[in-house]
């Protein structure tokens, strides 16, 4: 488990002057998951939000190493970089442990950067992939990625006459990503700051590829108000909408379960973006919604051994 207060000792690397939205989940958990290394990080940034409000040129909001890539290659860049380190090392021209971090969000990860993410997995380099899953191509227009839930209400896939939001249920990418048999994968949330920050710890210290897929609220796109960010969180996690587990070498292990799993729509009607749902002619897709969460915590339960 993670320790508070040696987590207060850490330098902040993502420093104060940032531009992301209030109640956007992305600092949080850049925040939290950079606490957990004990070695300095050479950090890879995927075109996003993160990256548009933290280098605002001439300022910028990190004090590591810090480069930013464009949206599908992100994976591809930070193993570049790992490469180039272990060449070094190898010629004693580095002695410093270095840790090699990228962040990229959904529309980057799920959809375009999918395909240089699974190769940099297939590699197997030492390095970490953190995902900041807001459900949306937010910082282009909350357009609808393959991570959207099914029925939200985005640009691309309006809720309207002609359609209820959009049409498909979300990727399931994290078991996509525990099938490549990587050495660490985890799914968290900033909610649970200490089983978030202990993963990353063990993503860091994993001799070989790890991934983390992190929730990350977005008041602009969910529609919520900008103070309930981690209460939203919280409740993704007890709705079971987004469970809690890990995948070391192969075995699943759930490390949150709630005491009452809480019905999907308890978080569902807290958000712009499935509101045209609570409505009679609707109805069935708040049906489905919720059968398809029950099915998926079931699997997982299993593949846990629960």
């Amino acid at each position: 488990m993670a320790n508070l207060r040696e987590l207060s000792k850490q330098p902040e690397v993502l420093t104060q002057g940032h531009r992301l939205c209030a109640g956007c989940g992305h600092g949080t958990i850049v925040r939290q998951i950079l606490a957990a290394s004990p070695d300095p990080v050479v950090i890879g940034c995927a075109t996003g939000c993160l990256e548009v409000a933290t280098t605002i040129y001439p300022y910028t909001s990190w004090s590591s190493s810090w480069m930013h890539t464009a949206f599908e290659n992100v994976a591809a860049q930070v193993s570049g970089i790992e490469a180039a380190y272990n060449a070094l090392r190898r010629r004693d021209k580095i002695e410093q442990r270095q840790n090699f971090v990228a962040f990229a969000g959904d529309g980057g990860t799920y959809d375009i950067g999918l395909q240089a993410l699974s190769g940099a997995a297939e590699r197997g380099h030492r390095m970490m992939y953190v995902c900041l899953d807001n459900g949306a191509y937010m910082n282009t227009g909350i357009q609808r990625s393959s991570a959207t839930p099914l029925g939200a209400d985005t640009t691309t896939s309006p809720a309207g006459s002609v359609l209820p939001g959009k049409s498909e249920h979300r990727k399931d990418l994290t078991a996509i990503m525990a099938a490549h048999d990587v050495a660490f994968v985890a799914q968290a949330a900033p909610s649970h700051w200490n089983d978030l920050v202990t993963k990353a710890q063990k993503g860091f210290a994993a001799d070989g590829f790890s991934f983390l897929n992190v929730l990350s609220p977005c008041p602009r796109g969910w529609r919520m108000d900008t103070n309930e960010s981690i209460e939203l969180t919280r409740l993704a996690v007890d709705t079971c909408y987004w469970p809690l587990f890990e995948v070391v070498e192969g075995e699943w292990r759930l490390t949150y379960q709630p005491k009452e799993k809480k019905p999907l729509a308890e978080w569902l009607k807290r958000q712009g973006r499935f509101r045209h749902l609570f409505t009679e002619a609707n109805q069935h897709i708040l049906d489905e919604l919720q059968a398809h969460v029950d099915r998926k915590w079931e699997d997982l339960k299993r593949r846990c051994g629960i």
